[in-house]
């Protein structure tokens, strides 16, 4: 679980949950639906980011959340892929963020409908990155990504 804080102030949360350890209600969709393991490899759920009602009105102010929770999760985790369950019209927005629709009717709770998302860290991490500044910090954890990963195989 995460927080928000602008100028002292309280301005929303999120929850990450690490998938394949029982924890993520991600993990009963991707498993009923039969998802690739390969898109599971360090997979975690992305969900419950709440903002408060000022804070609403475009995509840029939760794009920055999220930007700023995956660049903290990739800092302290083993994190690939990332998933997440949204209504059909939320997909529509998670796609501007690197995500993409992997079932589209994957679940129906109270007459909703919800699709199950997924994204890799670098489509999502490129897609969040808003400014040139994070667009440059965004390829730097990317490039030292790989070259940690080249390095362990090596």
């Amino acid at each position: 679980m995460g927080a928000f804080l602008r100028f002292g102030e309280y301005i929303g949360t999120i929850r990450l949950l690490p998938m394949d350890h029982g924890l993520a209600p991600c993990e009963k969709l991707v498993a009923r639906h039969g998802i690739d393991p390969e898109m599971r490899h360090g997979s975690w759920e992305v969900g419950r980011l709440v903002l408060a009602p000022r804070y609403r009105s475009g995509p840029d102010s939760l794009k920055r959340c999220l930007f700023l929770t995956l660049v903290h999760l990739i800092e302290n985790t083993d994190v690939e892929n990332l998933f997440a369950s949204c209504t059909p019209l939320l997909s529509r927005l998670y796609r501007r963020f690197g995500f993409n629709v992997v079932v589209k009717d994957a679940s129906q709770e109270e007459g909703e409908t919800y699709s199950l998302i997924h994204g890799t860290v670098p489509d999502v991490l490129r897609a969040l990155a808003g400014t040139p500044e994070e667009r440059r910090l965004a390829e730097n954890i990317l490039a030292l990504r790989e070259l940690s990963q080249e390095e362990a195989m090596a």
